[in-house]
C-alpha cells in the first residue's frame, strides 16, 4: 500500500473509495498488520503469494490460504467488505447512532444482516485498558428504559409484573466514570449497592483522585482511596467544581441514541450501545481523512 491511501472523511468517498474490492482488501491488510505486511494466521509465516482472483493469501510454507477476514468482526461473514467500512463509517460518524433498517438500506442488505453487522461492530467497539482515571473525576448512574405510564396493558405486565401501580423501579442502571476534559467509562450494573459500584469505582481511578458524584453515592464512596466531593441534587446541581455535568452531558447522548434512532434496545443488549457510546464519545474530537503513515 503506497502513501496515497486516506481515511475516507465523508460517506461520499466512503462509497467511491471502498467501491473496489482490491482497494477494500489493502486497506484492511494496512490498518491490521501495517507497513509489515501480513502474515500467516496459522505458522507466522511471511512467505506469502496473493492469489489476485481470490483476494487471498497463500502461504508458502504450511499451504494454507486466508483473507484479510481472517480472526476479525468480518470473519465467516459472506457480507463484502465495501458494505462493512460503510457500515463501520456510519456507525462510527452519527452522533446519535445508526439503526439497522438504516443501514440496511444504504448499503443493500436485510435488516437482519444490518443488525448481525452493527452487533458485530459494536463488539468491536469495546475497548479495555489497564490505564485507570485520575484528576479530576465524574461518577454517576443513570436508569435506562421506558417509563410504566407511557406502556401498553401487555407490555406492563410483562414487565413490571402487574398491570396496575407498576413503576419505573425496573428499569437497567448503567453507572459511568468521567475524566474531566479526558474519558469516559460506562458499564450495565444489576443495582446501586457498594459491592457492586465501589469495585467498578475502584478498578478504573487511580487511588488519590478527586472524586464528583451525587447524594447516592455516600453508601459506597471511600474517604481512604479518594477525595470525595457530594452535591445534592434536591438543594442545587453545581456548587463551585464540585457538579456532575459531565456526566448527564454522556448520558443525555446515550439517551437520545436509545430513544430517537433505536427506539426499543432489550436490557440483554443493552451493553452494546453503552460501548458503542462510550467509543463514540471518547474519540469524537479524533482527527479522520489524514494520510496513513
Amino acid at each position: 500500500m503506497d502513501g496515497k491511501t486516506i481515511i475516507p472523511d465523508t460517506l461520499m468517498e466512503v462509497n467511491i473509495y471502498f467501491s473496489d474490492p482490491r482497494t477494500c482488501v489493502e486497506f484492511m491488510a494496512w490498518m491490521r498488520w501495517g507497513s509489515e505486511g501480513p502474515s500467516c494466521p496459522r505458522c507466522e509465516s511471511k512467505r506469502l503469494s496473493f492469489l489476485e482472483t481470490r483476494l487471498m493469501w497463500k502461504c508458502l510454507d504450511c499451504q494454507k490460504q486466508f483473507s484479510v477476514k481472517v480472526n476479525s468482526i468480518f470473519e465467516d461473514s459472506p457480507i463484502g467488505l465495501d458494505k462493512w467500512l460503510c457500515a463501520m463509517w456510519l456507525i462510527a460518524n452519527c452522533k446519535n447512532g445508526v439503526s439497522s433498517y438504516e443501514i440496511a438500506r444504504d448499503v443493500k442488505v436485510s435488516q437482519k444482516a444490518a443488525w448481525f453487522m452493527l452487533q458485530r461492530i459494536r463488539h468491536a467497539m469495546a475497548t479495555g485498558t489497564f490505564t485507570k482515571l485520575k484528576g479530576e473525576i465524574e461518577v454517576d448512574e443513570s436508569f435506562i428504559g421506558g417509563a410504566a405510564r407511557f406502556m401498553h396493558k401487555d407490555r406492563k405486565i410483562k414487565v413490571f409484573g402487574a398491570a396496575r401501580g407498576a413503576t419505573d423501579g425496573n428499569k437497567t442502571i448503567v453507572t459511568g466514570i468521567l475524566e474531566r476534559k479526558g474519558k469516559v467509562r460506562a458499564t450495565v450494573v444489576h443495582d446501586r449497592k457498594k459491592k457492586t459500584l465501589a469495585p467498578f469505582v475502584l478498578d478504573n481511578v487511580e487511588k488519590g483522585a478527586t472524586i464528583h458524584s451525587d447524594e447516592f453515592s455516600k453508601g459506597w464512596y471511600s474517604e481512604e482511596q479518594f477525595i470525595h466531593n457530594v452535591i445534592n441534587h434536591a438543594v442545587e446541581y453545581v456548587n463551585g467544581n464540585v457538579h456532575t455535568n459531565g456526566m448527564e452531558n454522556f448520558w443525555s447522548l446515550l439517551k437520545r441514541g436509545l430513544k430517537g434512532t433505536y427506539i426499543s434496545v432489550e436490557p440483554f443488549h443493552l451493553f452494546r450501545y453503552v460501548d458503542e457510546q462510550v467509543w463514540r464519545y471518547n474519540h469524537r474530537k479524533d482527527e479522520d481523512g489524514k494520510p496513513l503513515k
